[in-house]
């Protein structure tokens, strides 16, 4: 989640519907587009968010998105459903409000006079003439103009139909940087690029092409600054320009765009390629078709309405980012311009990702749905460490670095390779990673700076002055057992010894004394005025009662310090059951993740932040699943929708969704770096998940409805299952898992050692902490 934590660090660094009972007999819907609703998540402001998303108009993971634009040119709040008024449709690559966007033009239809402001232009409109799907989007202003757009990979096709006996202009506006455009009246196109965004590099070019379908009466040029417009003017560079079009009266227009990071010829093939001679229904066409065989990767039944357009609408949501950030040339091979050493190179790339967010849900359900892009994009991740030097952290055109603590790309690679996807040099993503692990850059943008003190102290040294101590601990503490599984899972003896020594770091910040993750300082000694209410100091957007859970890889050996199986349920319990009291702490002021967390009325577990999401999972470590059936259940019914209303806090690049895709098909990654699935309660009668290479794996629950959450009893394949788990290779093997469900907790079934999920401390995995040491 980002929030206050990397709100601050940017300005561093830059100065539920009803449950199945209600439609068991329901069918597969064949039309999945229809039940995406893609305005979920909009009705967001930056103090309380319900998704932080806006409307996109792309197909999955495009390099260009597109979408209506309510806010102000820069503002991160794009699209808000509460507004009345569009300003323009622009093309966007934004992948979190915190982190705003970059390399952004807009259209802007206008009937009447000739007005360039981006507050006087804003049109007024009502969401009842506003269709928005994936596919195509559609809107009718309030003074009759209509605008509609479907998307391809790298470009788009608008269609702006004007009223009759009135002047209709169409305004492309170069945004807040630097921008350069160019008329040819002649041949109908307008050609240039723009220079936009905070993480960008100085040399950074989106170029773009424009072909209109209708001459144009007029032309001209405009400075956004000034509000002054100069007709004639064939081109136009600067600082928030833009040009003028003007046409026929009543006229309808179509207009091709097509935009590449390389150049403006690949801007112009991008164009031909995709667009060419089709026309705007076939475009539509293929766009529909390409979104429902993706969402159809997974098909449902015994869904009501509601929940089918949730499922759907998040399925839509997992399928955006990371962005494509690769052309094709003339023979079709893949190539990009990388921001990070301003050098073409050939192959695929990828970036618009924070893996402090995703790498807990969205990669695994990468990893099962799509290993033939995931081989590429691990590929693209140390491409990433060769232009630059540092593993990716917060993916963008040129790496951020620093928004966001842990370094997991690390997770995101050995989740990877554990699940069999093995298109990367192991050796070299793990020389990559102790680079990452023992230095830092300077400014701490890279790396990890308190590295002396973490491999000495076992433990990052608390100070009031500065934030997440005891959060990075955590965090490092997981992903050097990524590095660890890594190094094990390919044979590298070195790098296995080497990072086997941390596995057990998170015991150093655990006080016995309150049974809490705390805040220790450099002598040893805990903060003597700790509060598990309290937000911020040693921890990152959250509170220690967040935090005191983050120990992915060894739940059994964190049930042993809480002293024991009885004792950490309790303590469960008492997360969802205690008072959601809120003490801002060092955060000096209510963000809305603490507001977040309020409206839940789940204690203080927060589902509207990243770090705890795994926790409702945690009841099937310590023998007792059934309570992990009952509260992701609730979580699902209560904290999601297809609505603009519809998450309980930052959406996050797919992570917020991936979750729920996830948990409604009964599964979830408690830990990536490890193969297995962890079992929670499936919201749906049937779940069909069609697999790369023709496999498909059936989920069944039986006798399912929203009184009957919990696991009676368990096939897989015919045979008896009674594990709280299931293997990456058991599902992509295909095959079929059928649940028993009932109203009343079946106590006696999945309790016993066996049926226990991974845990580091319950495996022969000590032997390499004695040779190690």
């Amino acid at each position: 989640m980002l929030g206050w934590f990397k709100k601050k660090t940017i300005l561093m660094l830059t100065a539920l519907g009803s449950l199945a009972a209600a439609a068991q007999n329901a069918s597969p819907v064949k039309d999945l587009v229809s039940y995406v609703n893609t305005l979920q998540g909009t009705a967001s402001t930056p103090g309380y968010s319900y998704g932080n998303t806006y409307p996109a108009i792309a197909l999955p993971f495009g390099e260009h998105f597109w979408s209506p634009q309510t806010g102000k040119n820069g503002n991160g709040w794009k699209y808000c459903y509460q507004d009345s008024a569009i300003r323009g449709f622009g093309q966007t690559h934004q992948c979190s409000p915190w982190m705003n966007d970059y390399g952004v033009y807009s259209l802007m239809p206008l009937t009447g006079n000739l007005v360039v402001n981006e507050d006087k232009r804003a049109s007024p409109f009502d969401h009842r003439n506003e269709k928005a799907g994936p596919d195509y989007y559609q809107v009718r202003f309030d003074n009759g103009i209509q605008t509609q757009i479907t998307p391809s990979e790298r470009g788009a096709i608008f269609r702006f139909q004007f009223p009759k006996n009135a002047p209709a202009y169409l305004l492309l506006d170069g945004y807040t940087g630097y921008s350069q455009f160019q008329i040819d009246a002649q041949h109908k196109t307008v050609t240039g690029y723009v220079h936009n965004g905070i993480f960008i590099p100085g040399n950074f070019k989106n170029h773009l092409i424009l072909r209109f379908s209708q001459p144009l009466l007029s032309y001209g040029s405009w400075d956004g600054q000034a509000n002054t417009v100069s007709a004639d003017s064939t081109q136009v560079s600067g600082n928030k320009k833009g040009i003028y079009l003007q046409f026929k009266p009543g006229t309808t227009v179509e207009v091709k765009v097509a935009s590449s990071y390389i150049s403006l010829a690949q801007a112009k093939r991008n164009l031909l390629q995709e667009l060419g001679t089709k026309s705007f229904d076939q475009v539509h066409s293929r766009a529909h078709q390409t979104w429902n065989k993706k969402l159809g990767q997974i098909q449902v039944e015994g869904l009501s309405k509601s929940d089918q357009q949730t499922f759907y609408s998040c399925l839509y949501r997992s399928s955006l980012f990371p962005c494509k950030f690769y052309d094709r040339d003339s023979t079709g091979k893949p190539y990009y311009y990388s921001p990070n050493d301003a050098k073409i190179h050939n192959g695929y790339f990828y970036t618009d990702d924070g893996y402090w967010d995703t790498f807990r849900a969205k990669f695994p359900l990468y990893n099962l749905l799509q290993p033939r892009m995931q081989a590429r994009y691990m590929k693209a991740i140390l491409a990433v460490q060769k232009e630059c030097g540092w593993l990716p952290s917060w993916s963008f055109p040129a790496e951020t670095g620093g928004v966001m603590i842990g370094n997991h790309a690390i997770s995101v690679l050995a989740d990877a390779w554990i699940k069999g996807i093995h298109s990367f040099d192991p050796d070299s993503a793990l020389a990559a990673y102790f680079h990452e692990a023992t230095g830092s850059r300077p400014d701490g943008r890279f790396g990890r700076k308190e590295w002396g003190d973490y491999f000495v102290l076992g433990y990052v040294p608390y100070k009031k002055s500065e934030v997440g101590s005891t959060a990075k601990t955590l965090e490092y503490c997981y992903d050097d057992f990524c590095a660890y599984q890594l190094a094990k899972a390919s044979g590298n003896q070195f790098y296995e010894d080497i990072f086997a020594r941390q596995l057990y770091n998170y015991k150093n910040v655990f006080n016995p004394a309150s049974g809490f993750m705390e805040g220790k300082d450099s002598t040893g000694k805990f903060d003597p005025q700790f509060n598990p209410y309290q937000w911020g100091g040693p921890f990152v957007e959250g509170n220690s009662w967040h935090y005191s859970w983050s120990v992915f890889h060894d739940v059994q050996g964190l049930i042993d310090l809480m002293g024991g199986p009885q004792k950490f349920v309790s303590k469960l319990d008492a997360l969802f059951n205690s008072p959601d009291s809120i003490d801002v702490g060092s955060y000096r002021d209510t963000i809305h993740e603490m507001r977040e967390m309020v409206t839940a009325r789940m204690g203080q577990y927060a589902q509207g932040n990243e770090p705890i999401e795994h926790t409702a999972y945690l009841y099937t470590y310590a023998g007792q699943p059934w309570k992990t059936q009952y509260h992701v259940r609730r979580i699902m019914q209560t904290l999601y929708n297809a609505s603009p209303k519809g998450y309980p806090g930052d959406e996050d690049q797919g992570q917020m969704s991936a979750w729920y895709v996830l948990s409604a098909l009964g599964l979830y990654s408690v830990c990536p770096g490890t193969s297995q699935y962890i079992i929670g309660s499936p919201l749906f009668t049937k779940a069909v998940l069609h697999l790369e290479g023709g496999k498909t794996f059936v989920i069944k629950a039986l006798n399912n409805s929203d009184q009957n959450i919990y696991i009676q009893s368990a096939t897989l394949n015919g045979q008896p299952f009674t594990a709280n788990w299931i293997d990456y290779k058991t599902i992509i093997k295909g095959g079929e898992l059928i649940f028993q469900m009932g109203d009343h907790p079946a106590k006696n079934r999945a309790v016993k050692t066996s049926d226990l999920p991974y845990s580091f401390s319950s495996t022969k995995s000590k032997q390499a902490l004695t040779r190690a040491k």
